[in-house]
Order: structure tokens, then sequence, then C-alpha cells
């Protein structure tokens, strides 16, 4: 179901609106992505800016290829622009940084370590100096946060796909990045765990405050997730096309929510525009 036109005139009002007086804390200015390719230059993104404050959680949403994990990879410092800059706390990224962690949807996890080691490996690596005790209170203090004191000691392979990725969240926190960074990191669980991850990742965002930016294909879990929904138009060329101010106080009751009706609203008019402004022909 989509908005009619007196649903989307309503919907006007949650398109965000300039907040002069707040500094940016992860700024993208006039970035533009341009790869060659056999055929001759291909452009992924062409000027995109957007400004986020810090802890900020901000969600992206756009059909394959739009360029969103792209566009973060430039965050992260896996990839640089060809035109323009992204700067965070007001340093031009160039290269990765323990500043920003990256949780992607596979886990990324070595099979012949532990849940311990794992994240382990993070903290030794930015903290090599650090006293050995403060470093393991580090990590338990960590799997204790996404409720996997009892798992420490098992290998990935004895683990579920949901327990893999609380172990990569919780080495990504384990260093304290300044901006956090997640790829899509539920799209591959089922339903149940999903909504119980999503609701881990919010208390544990609301304790830290660091700065989030997520990938997502799920309207329902941007919305009850992010504080603004940042909507790609489709690739190649892609840019921002509307990012939508999510109103729902924090912290956030997800049955209370959905029976908002402004959440329809804003479901509607994100659905609307992924699927009828936006139509992609491609099947993902």
């Amino acid at each position: 179901m989509y908005t009619t036109k007196s649903e989307q005139q309503t919907s006007i009002q949650f398109k965000e609106h300039p907040h002069p007086h707040q500094e940016a804390f992860v700024s993208i200015e006039n970035v533009g992505k341009v790869y060659k390719t056999s055929r001759g230059p291909y452009t992924v993104l062409e000027n995109v800016n957007l400004s986020v404050k810090e802890g900020e959680f901000i969600c992206v949403i756009g059909h394959s290829g739009c360029g969103k994990s792209t566009l973060l990879n430039m965050v992260s410092g896996f990839a640089t622009p060809t035109s323009g800059q992204v700067t965070v706390n007001g340093k031009q990224i160039t290269k990765p940084g323990p500043d920003r962690m990256v949780v992607f949807q596979n886990y990324a996890l070595l099979p012949w370590l532990t849940v311990f080691e794992n994240v382990y490996l993070a903290v030794d690596a930015v903290s090599p100096s650090a006293p050995e005790a403060q470093k393991r209170a580090v990590v338990r203090e960590h799997l204790a946060m996404v409720g996997l004191t009892e798992a420490m000691d098992k290998k990935p392979t004895q683990i579920s796909g949901g327990m893999k990725q609380r172990v990569s969240i919780a080495r990504a926190l384990s260093i304290r990045p300044e901006v956090l960074i997640l790829d899509e990191p539920f799209g591959a669980l089922d339903a149940i765990t999903k909504e119980e991850l999503q609701e881990e990742l919010l208390k544990i965002w609301q304790d830290k405050r660091c700065t989030v930016l997520m990938i997502t294909h799920d309207i329902d879990e941007a919305l009850f997730l992010a504080d603004r929904l940042v909507m790609m138009t489709n690739g190649p060329a892609a840019s921002i096309g509307e990012v939508l101010n999510i109103p729902f106080s924090r912290p956030r009751d997800r049955e209370r929510i959905m029976e908002d009706p402004e959440y329809y609203k804003l479901r509607n008019y994100a659905l609307d525009f992924l699927y009828n402004r936006f139509a992609h022909d491609d099947v993902e």
C-alpha cells in the first residue's frame, strides 16, 4: 500500500530542515565516486552532501547499486572520493582508523579463535601497550554488554548467526570508536533474532552514544532505530534524494511506535519514494 496524494502532502513535515547552529561531526561534502572500467568511467555517486551530528543515529536506505556501501566505505576509509571530501571531527578521511569501526553482514570473525580472542584481537591491536588485565577486562565488559559472557570460550562455528553478530558488535565497540558503521548487520538473520538485536543495539547506543551510520534495506528497522533516514536515488550517479526526520522520542518502544499513525505516514512516504518515485527494475 502506498501513499495517496493527500498523505504525501501531510508527510512533507517529515523532511529534514537545516540546523545551522549545530556543527557536523561527520561531514560528506560534494562527494563523487567514479570507477574506471573496461567500458569507460562509471559514476557510482555524484554530488553527495550530508552532515551528521555527534551521537546521531543515521540509517541509509536505497535500492541495490545506489552506492550505499561505497558511501559508507568512504567514511570508514576503505575507499576515497573521486571528488569532494569526507571529514570526521574536523579531520579529512584518507584511510581506515580506530576512530571508525565497521560491522559487516557476514560477521568477519576468525574461525580459529574463540569469541573472547576475536574481541581481544581488536583491543590489543589498538592498545598494545595497555596492561594485560585491563585489556581482558575491556573484552569481558563488552561481551557481557551483548549477553555473551557464557559463550566467550566458544569458537564461531559453535554459535548461532545472531551470536556471531553480537561478537562483531562487541568487537567494534570494544575499542570505543567515535563512529560505528553498520553495513546491513541484521540482513541475514531471522525476524525474531533481528528484532532482539535491534533492541540490544539501541540500548548499547543510548549508553555509549557514539555516532552511528547504518545501511539497511528494511524500512521498519530504520524507523525504529534512526534519528534520520537518508534515502538514496538510483544509480548510476546516485545521490541523496531526501532525508526524513524520525520524530519518535527515546527510549523507543516498538509496540507503541507501531500504534502511532505518524509511523505509517513515514513508512508510506518512504515506500512511495523507493517503489514509485525511484522504482528499480532490477531483481536483487
